[in-house]
């Protein structure tokens, strides 16, 4: 830490620059982890708006009584258009009309078409959880990061009053307020990743119970229509 003045301006900046080489990479990694996690919160609140309005969309043309050929044709023409649930309902119903091509044993053509959806509901749910792990590790991870520059900046402040004559709370406060910027920034790398990954998590439960729902909905349509 180079040497700090009583009179040394203590504005937030100021705090950054005169800081140690080690605390200033820890603020920067943080600040970097903060911009990344912001990043992904914002990508991630576009994807979840995107998915339930695509699945609002769905299920009301799904529920209106329309025929399901009819849905699963225009699934497969706009297949770059359609949401997470279109794409579960499609690669259902796609394996549905290729198994009873080659065989008309009811079980074998819903077996068939559970577990196409099963494997479209899994890579549906690997996109939408997609950053989440990142945010949680920035949430759990970043404070102790900051801390730990914390730490180094108070050894180095107290190290740097080994030299003075006398010890005084304005000598020893610049030392100790530049320690403490990597604890903040710790926390405003942690706390909106926390609140994003906990609200975020809570929507997709929301979308994979609907997704559920709908896939046992639909199974029970296609035995209905076997028998």
């Amino acid at each position: 830490m180079n040497p700090v003045t009583v009179t040394q301006d203590l504005s937030i900046i100021s705090l950054v620059l005169h800081a140690s080489l080690l605390a200033q990479a820890v603020m920067a990694l943080l600040l970097v982890m903060s911009l990344f996690s912001w990043t992904y919160i914002f990508r991630k609140h576009l994807a979840l708006r995107a998915a339930r309005s695509q699945t609002e969309i769905f299920e009301r043309d799904f529920w209106a009584g329309g025929d399901l050929q009819a849905l699963y044709n225009s699934a497969v023409n706009n297949r770059h258009n359609t949401g997470a649930l279109e794409r579960i309902f499609e690669s259902g119903m796609g394996e549905f009309l290729k198994a009873r091509e080659r065989s008309n044993d009811a079980g074998a053509l819903l077996d068939a078409a559970r577990r196409a959806m099963r494997a479209a509901y899994q890579r549906e749910m690997d996109v939408l959880e997609s950053h989440l792990p990142f945010l949680a590790s920035v949430g759990s991870v970043s404070p102790y990061i900051g801390l730990f520059g914390t730490v180094w900046g108070i050894m180095n402040a107290f190290r740097g009053l080994s030299n003075v004559q006398q010890a005084t709370l304005a000598s020893v406060a610049p030392g100790i307020a530049e320690a403490l910027v990597a604890t903040a920034i710790g926390l405003f790398a942690a706390i909106p990743a926390v609140i994003a990954y906990n609200r975020y998590a809570t929507e997709i439960d929301r979308l994979a119970i609907r997704f559920e729902s709908f896939m046992e909905e639909f199974l029970n349509i296609l035995q209905r229509q076997t028998r």
